[in-house]
């Protein structure tokens, strides 16, 4: 005789689903998870999972919320502050599409950019610091990476305002702008990684396997990143997605460049390690300023920008930049003698303007060198970031 199925009911969770720069990602109070998912853990992992729509053979997320890209696999776990001086308190998870798992080992710099606002309107931060109108300054304390970020977000008739004329490339359609200050960003001595500049170098020799000697930069601001000229490994700078994405040779050549800077970086003991960390490092290559025309067919001109950019993220080449990866490049601008800081004709800067797939983006960053090593005292950069959808996300009763 056949068991009768037992049907689990599906849970609800209240969530928001939002833009944060040129990412989205699905946003939950700590206190609305369920208690198991409340902890860091395996049934916190398997509830975002589930809820994104991971792990999916398909590459497709179909059956979740994810929009089968790195930008759009994302998700936010906020609370209020836990720290003195703080507002709220933000952990992200980069959800992996195909495989199951959660990466906690960074931030997320463009959803960095809705956590203000959500923060306000979910009733996170004291409402005394919420004017009736002007500009709120939500001080986030960034949990991965143990470091603050200030959000100055526009306030309308004690609401949080997120229409505006304020344009972003990589996003179609304008909105009110967020100004991101990202404290002190470099990696210090105690945290992960060590110090800005892991090995002590603004420039080293890797030996890559298959690639041969490159001259890398790496460099831990905003997120450790491994900077590459683009010439060294056979790109110009102005390729937009689909020239590497769909290379399966050319994916695996930055895999590999990516998982032998982590090592050299100190990030993992051993090389395949990095298969289980692939929200970090990010590996960018970098070139002189070039004319070239962004995914949107909008023309980019070499007079416009100070150096072209590209990055991979999740293993794939990104639409636009990363948040993070953005802070890494004005820091790393801001040196003189880096790899990015030579694309962009050398010397000393305090903002740059750089060409990435979508557009152009602009980031600055305060740099000062005292007894021979350089600290960066902020990055700052401009984002946008709106509510999409809010109410419950629903997962099957089991899936954690």
């Amino acid at each position: 005789m056949a068991h009768a199925l037992t049907h689990m009911h599906q849970i609800k969770i209240a969530a928001t689903y939002m833009r944060g720069g040129t990412s989205k990602g699905v946003f939950f109070r700590l206190q609305d998870l369920p208690e198991t998912a409340q902890v860091p853990g395996t049934a916190r992992d398997a509830l975002l999972l589930r809820v994104i729509g991971s792990p999916d053979p398909y590459g497709k997320q179909i059956d979740g919320m994810g929009g089968a890209t790195s930008s759009t696999s994302k998700t936010v776990i906020l609370s209020k502050s836990s720290k003195p001086d703080h507002d709220v308190d933000y952990l992200f998870g980069q959800v992996a599409i195909d495989k199951a798992f959660v990466d906690w080992s960074g931030n997320c710099g463009n959803l960095s950019a809705a956590v203000g606002s959500f923060a306000i309107a979910s009733g996170l931060v004291d409402a005394g610091r919420i004017p009736q109108n002007g500009m709120a300054t939500v001080r986030i304390w960034q949990a991965n990476i143990a470091k603050t970020i200030i959000a100055h977000v526009p306030i309308t008739n004690g609401a949080v305002q997120e229409t505006g004329d304020f344009e972003l490339d990589g996003v179609t359609f304008p909105a009110a702008e967020v100004q991101l200050e990202f404290m002190a960003p470099a990696a210090d001595e105690e945290g992960e990684g060590g110090s800005m500049f892991p090995t002590g170098n603004l420039v080293d020799d890797l030996e890559v396997p298959g690639v041969g000697r490159l001259k890398v930069t790496m460099i831990n601001a905003g997120i450790p990143t491994i900077f590459v000229n683009a010439e060294a490994v056979g790109y110009t700078g102005t390729e937009l997605q689909d020239a590497i994405n769909g290379d399966v040779e050319a994916l695996a050549k930055f895999e590999t460049i990516r998982a032998h800077g982590a090592l050299r970086m100190g990030l993992i003991k051993q090389l395949d390690e990095a298969a289980n960390r692939q929200h970090t490092p990010k590996v960018a290559f970098v070139a002189k300023p070039a004319s070239y025309v962004s995914s949107s067919g909008k023309q980019v001109d070499a007079g416009d920008i100070d150096l072209l950019v590209r990055a991979l993220s999740m293993g794939k080449l990104h639409h636009a930049m990363m948040g993070t990866a953005a802070v890494a490049i004005g820091t790393a601008a801001a040196i003189p003698g880096t790899l990015v800081n030579l694309a962009a004709g050398g010397g000393a800067k305090t903002a740059v303007r750089f060409g990435h797939p979508s557009g152009t983006l602009r980031v600055g960053a305060e740099a000062s060198q005292a007894n021979g090593e350089w600290s960066v005292t902020k990055a700052i950069m401009s984002r946008s970031a709106r509510v999409l959808m809010e109410g419950w996300v629903r997962v099957p009763g089991g899936a954690f």
